[in-house]
């Protein structure tokens, strides 16, 4: 005896959140083995409904669930001797590679290296680096694009993206091929801000800047001094609590008695030239040590800042570094991110995160260097009637290279897929800040070698590449400050 039912089998899609049903028509056997009556299951998918629209921002899913079915011929139960034999289960999906991205992931990188091509050209880049300054029309842009609120939800503010922190290094890292400039000034704004605020701000906060960040203010990360670097928590900057006098509570709009007035000075600061909104890390209590260290979101605009000439530095010129000068800034207490005396914690994670974002640049810069400029040229160039990627050492060198800069990739990604899956990341933070301002180094220095005399000279962008990359092991962890965490947490485990 036969009989047919219908029934739905519910999976996922990684495409824009798609919700999927598959409609499958199940056939059910009856036969009988002495007194029992047993029943054999076969199915057969017939097609696959679509349950509501796609969103229209894009989304990942972390997973691509697919509906099992068995197919026609097979059955769920075998008979043998009267006895029922169940089928094994179906196998669990198997992970995927590190790098293999979702559907989303690769439109957004070839979006980004679309745009770096057309907008952010070689030309363009060349100049902004011989100004000094990035190009207005660019940095609007950046904005249009939507690559200055990556992570932000455009639910609850304008401007904002609402992709992973996947993507962020995935624009992170084509942003580098073309001008590691643009790309450290996204990373920061992205990776340090925003999610800071994201994290720990309050409903005020994020309704006062994240809207703002995502569509017209750039932003930078105030942590660095004269005497404070990688002992960042020696800092001198103050934010002394202060009553307000009845003139300034009857300018203000908030009912606040108090405020704080931040006086000091940090250096090193990226983005401040063109920085309207500043996360600043301030001692409200110096006498508590690192413990009074918190951390305020404000406005350039509020009080008396002043924001120096830009530093002139080996590489990464269009983005501005300048010292920034706090003298009696008056800020609300609603200006606090976080809790006080929590700025020191704050800062840690901000800065973990962050070394994975200039990972993702300093990938960049070697991707560029290998795959658009190096190897290009040496399948064209020919010396003794054979093109010079067919020496043999010219082989064995590129080649090295190249499974160095693949190393970069995986360790890159391996670090925010455990980021985002809330896994322990400290440690490959760590490591692939670390290595990968390594091989960006030695694969700009083996581009120019590779190139001969015209690596040496700006007809090509090599040699930017070279002196953009170097500070890779300076910047968000210095080289030996890596390797102090790594070992901690080696020792630790």
């Amino acid at each position: 005896m036969f009989s047919k039912h219908r029934f739905i089998i519910v999976h996922y899609l990684s495409r824009h959140n798609r919700r999927c049903s598959t409609v499958v028509t199940a056939t059910t056997a009856t036969t009988t083995v002495g007194s029992t009556s047993l029943q054999a299951t076969t199915t057969s998918p017939n097609k696959t409904v679509l349950l509501h629209k796609p969103s229209s921002r894009y989304n990942t899913l972390r997973y691509n669930y697919r509906a099992f079915s068995s197919s026609p011929s097979s059955s769920s139960s075998s008979f043998s001797s009267g006895e029922i034999t169940p089928s094994p289960p179906p196998p669990p999906p198997s992970p995927l590679p590190i790098t293999s991205f979702t559907e989303d992931e690769i439109m957004i990188q070839e979006a980004v290296r679309s745009w770096s091509k057309q907008v952010l050209n070689p030309i363009k880049v060349r100049q902004m680096d011989n100004e000094s300054k990035i190009c207005p029309i660019v940095l609007k842009d950046l904005f249009t694009q939507g690559f200055m609120g990556i992570e932000i939800d455009p639910e609850k503010y304008d401007g904002g993206s609402g992709l992973s922190f996947t993507s962020s290094c995935i624009i992170i890292e084509e942003l580098a091929r073309m001008d590691p400039s643009i790309a450290i000034l996204v990373d920061i704004h992205n990776t340090c801000i925003i999610n800071a605020i994201r994290c720990w701000g309050s409903k005020q906060l994020k309704k006062q800047f994240l809207s703002k960040l995502a569509t017209t203010s750039v932003s930078s990360f105030c942590l660095s001094e004269s005497e404070s670097g990688s002992d960042a928590f020696s800092l001198k900057t103050t934010a002394i609590q202060s009553k307000k006098s009845k003139a300034e509570k009857s300018k203000s709009n908030d009912n606040e008695s108090y405020h704080y007035i931040i006086n000091g000075t940090k250096m090193w600061i990226s983005n401040a030239k063109d920085a309207s909104t500043l996360l600043v890390f301030a001692n409200v209590a110096p006498s508590l040590g690192y413990k009074g260290i918190t951390a305020f979101v404000l406005d350039k605009k509020n009080g008396t800042i002043t924001i120096g000439i830009p530093e002139k530095k080996l590489g990464l010129k269009a983005s501005s570094t300048c010292t920034i000068h706090f003298e009696n800034v008056k800020i609300p207490s609603s200006q606090i991110l976080g809790e006080i005396g929590f700025g020191y914690k704050y800062c840690i994670e901000i800065l973990n995160e962050g070394r994975i974002g200039i990972a993702a640049q300093q990938l960049g810069i070697a991707k560029a260097c290998l795959y658009d400029i190096a190897l290009p040229y040496m399948k064209e160039r020919k010396q003794f009637n054979t093109s010079i990627s067919e020496f043999q050492g010219m082989e064995h060198q590129y080649a090295q290279i190249a499974t160095e800069i693949h190393a970069v990739e995986l360790m890159t990604y391996n670090a925010c897929r455990r980021k985002e899956h809330g896994m322990p990341f400290i440690k490959e933070a760590s490591m692939v800040k670390l290595y990968s301002a390594q091989i960006a180094e030695k694969t700009a220095s083996k581009t120019i070698e590779w190139l001969g005399g015209i690596g040496y000279t700006q007809d090509v962008l090599a040699e930017k590449f070279y002196r953009d990359c170097k500070v890779g092991s300076i910047y968000e962890g210095t080289t030996n400050i890596e390797l102090q965490t790594i070992a901690k947490l080696l020792r630790s485990e």
